[in-house]
């Protein structure tokens, strides 16, 4: 078994005009992972994609594909095919006559290209469409002629740029079963960029989260949601995301430190027997449960989840509890304690 990266980051590097891109950053990706670079806008995500696409050069540092340093190679030498957000088809062309292009270019034998075309449009559902034109596709239609043209370039690395950002609530909920099914299915590797943390836990078996141009922490979904290194991870990943109390207010606590709780753990209590008593401010209704959030004065992010329908009034003080080892203790630099 190969236990070399099939691609490594090491110690990547790089500015503009002295302002920062990316830095110190150092990935090691296995053979058909799917990797989600997560992070706010402007975090380098874009950059770090790009960096291994070959559109960008790094100032310091080394980047290899299949033990290959191609850190100065063109991006056509690097064996990889990217999906991008603006899908960037032709519109003049035809689904089929889009899918085949590149073929075309590097001059690959008509029946090859026939075949890779219809085994292309099969895996994405788009058989029977050949001859529609971009402009007479839905959104997740031509996101997926997009994923066809990845898919009979036959690299086995795959570059994703925010591909479901231009989609509906509902087709990008389909189009990243799409993604996620095909990646297994053709054992490709996918390093795929987003903003959006519901698509990189879904989706992704190694999380990047970025900031700033630097890596805050690398992990499978389930360690940033669990074990998140800092008070950035612990706010960024989760829906609601982690709520942070000032250390002191909790008994036990040191007042140096920052104590998270995620909203599964926080139980509404009787008046006079909670660990902490907040002021309700704002009820949301999602239909199967109801959101209530809370104020106080010395903590952030204080949710509660109600089963079903609740109305509990805005200004109604409530008293809240939770379990010592659903804790989670930052130190005063934000970094995980316990």
């Amino acid at each position: 078994m190969n236990t070399e990266p099939f691609v490594s980051f090491n110690n990547i590097a790089k500015r503009w005009n002295g302002q920062l891109g990316v830095e110190n950053i150092s990935i090691d990706i296995p053979e058909g992972a799917f990797v989600a670079l997560l992070g706010p806008s402007g975090c380098g995500k874009s950059t770090t994609l790009r960096l291994l696409a070959g559109l960008e050069n790094p100032d310091t540092g080394q980047i290899t594909i299949e033990g290959t340093d191609v850190t100065e190679m063109a991006p056509s030498a690097r064996n990889l095919s990217m999906v991008f957000q603006s899908y960037a088809l032709f519109p003049h062309l035809s689904v089929a006559e889009n899918v085949m292009f590149g073929m075309k270019v590097r001059k690959v034998p008509k029946d090859e290209r026939l075949a890779k075309l219809a085994n292309a449009l099969k895996i994405t559902g788009l058989t029977g469409y050949e001859e529609r034109k971009p402009g007479e596709l839905s959104g997740g239609q031509r996101q997926r002629v997009a994923l066809a043209r990845a898919i009979v370039a036959g690299q086995p690395l795959c570059l994703m740029d925010e591909p479901l950002s231009n989609l509906d609530a509902k087709l990008r909920h389909s189009v990243r079963k799409d993604i996620k099914k095909l990646q297994k299915e053709l054992g490709m590797t996918v390093v795929y960029v987003t903003h959006d943390q519901t698509e990189a836990m879904s989706m992704a078996d190694i999380i990047v989260l970025m900031k700033d141009g630097h890596i805050m922490q690398t992990g499978s979904p389930q360690q940033l949601y669990s074990e998140p290194k800092n008070t950035f991870a612990a706010e960024f990943i989760g829906a609601p995301p982690m709520a942070l109390i000032e250390g002191g207010v909790i008994q036990g606590t040191e007042s140096t430190s920052q104590v998270g709780i995620r909203t599964e753990h926080i139980q509404l209590v009787e008046s006079g027997q909670g660990r902490l008593s907040c002021t309700v401010s704002e009820s949301e209704y999602l239909g199967e449960e109801t959101h209530v959030l809370l104020d106080h004065p010395r903590a952030k992010g204080l949710v509660v989840k109600l089963h079903g329908y609740n109305s509990l009034q805005e200004g109604t003080t409530v008293d809240i509890s939770f379990e010592d080892s659903a804790l989670h203790f930052f130190d005063g630099n934000g970094n995980r304690m316990n």
